[in-house]
């Protein structure tokens, strides 16, 4: 354990999203200023993508986490951290940063992430935790931060190139998104939201949402908020090449743009559910689909599912957020 009066932080690194040495060079000048101890550092692998060493600096006794990767390496170490109330501090990598867009900070900033990290405040928000059910009957249990997602978005991901991924950034899901388009197969499930009756429905898409901003300035669930104790919940289901313009309409024009300001949620109205998209809110979402599908947490991919159960833990995140923030 650290003593009473020098702080220690921990950084979990992907080492193929951040430049190493520029990186301790900044952690040991904030780190300084600050007169907090000598960080440690953590590397994350294929074998561990974070949560093991996320564990292992919990049990070193650190005040601060670094979360320096992709979304993948922020949502395994929000795993770890789960409940714990020791704070994560993003520095953000990649080409999604979801839980740094959705919480404004800043992304291709590394001095003044660092800065916030060891001079900021605290900002409790929400997890997402699902428990997902396979073929084989075997379970897992993972958290997300930002959402998760069955159908089309989860197809996409699965199709997405990483090589071109790497060098093209965002543009490289223009791709998938074409092959994803292509598939025609819908998702068949049963659900069940809280405490409400069994539902049947038919989807091309099911998210459910801690927060809802992407990249390219999709707002993907307008009314999502990170701390407020609930998940959104979209169903998303065109009917032919109108409903999918009357969509892409809705997320990147409406959402994206028009209610991003008072004035343009004024202008928009009252969101309405329609036979292209439904939204609802709830704490508890449990599903079983007609067979296996694909299912993405925060971006990646994990896998084929048969049936889950995902719920939100309120307040299970303690995010360290920039001083001007307060």
């Amino acid at each position: 354990m650290t003593d009473a009066t020098t702080k220690t932080a921990a950084v979990i690194y992907n080492p193929i999203k951040v430049d190493l040495d520029a990186l301790r060079e900044a952690v040991a000048t904030e780190q300084q200023a600050a007169g907090w101890g000598e960080t440690l550092w953590f590397e994350t692998s294929v074998e561990d993508v974070g949560q093991g060493v996320t564990k292992q600096a919990i049990d070193a006794g650190v005040d601060l986490v670094i979360a320096a990767g992709g979304d993948g390496t922020v949502r395994a170490v929000s795993e770890a951290l789960r409940g714990t109330g020791i704070a994560v501090a993003l520095l953000p990598s990649g080409t999604g940063n979801l839980l740094a867009r959705n919480l404004k900070l800043t992304l291709n900033d590394m001095a003044h992430s660092l800065h916030s990290a060891f001079t900021g405040v605290d900002r409790d928000v929400d997890l997402g935790v699902i428990d997902i059910e396979r073929a084989d009957k075997s379970r897992e249990k993972h958290v997300f931060v930002v959402m998760a997602g069955m159908g089309i978005d989860a197809k996409m991901i699965k199709n997405t190139d990483d090589d071109l991924k790497a060098k093209a950034g965002w543009a490289a899901y223009v791709d998938a998104i074409v092959k994803s388009l292509r598939d025609p197969d819908e998702l068949h499930l049963r659900f069940r939201l809280d405490d409400g009756a069994p539902k049947r429905a038919t989807a091309h898409t099911v998210i459910i949402g801690n927060c809802g901003s992407l990249p390219a300035n999709v707002l993907l669930l307008p009314e999502a908020v990170v701390d407020d104790g609930l998940f959104d919940l979209m169903l998303m289901r065109p009917g032919g090449l109108l409903g999918w313009i009357r969509v892409w309409t809705k997320i990147v024009w409406t959402n994206g743009i028009v209610r991003r300001t008072k004035a343009g949620k004024a202008l928009a109205g009252e969101h309405k559910n329609d036979g292209d998209l439904h939204y609802e809110t709830g704490t508890k979402f449990v599903a079983r689909l007609s067979r296996p599908e694909e299912i993405e947490l925060d971006g990646d991919a994990f896998g084929k599912a048969v049936a889950f159960k995902a719920w939100i833990d309120p307040g299970a995140l303690r995010v360290r957020m920039p001083a001007e923030a307060a």
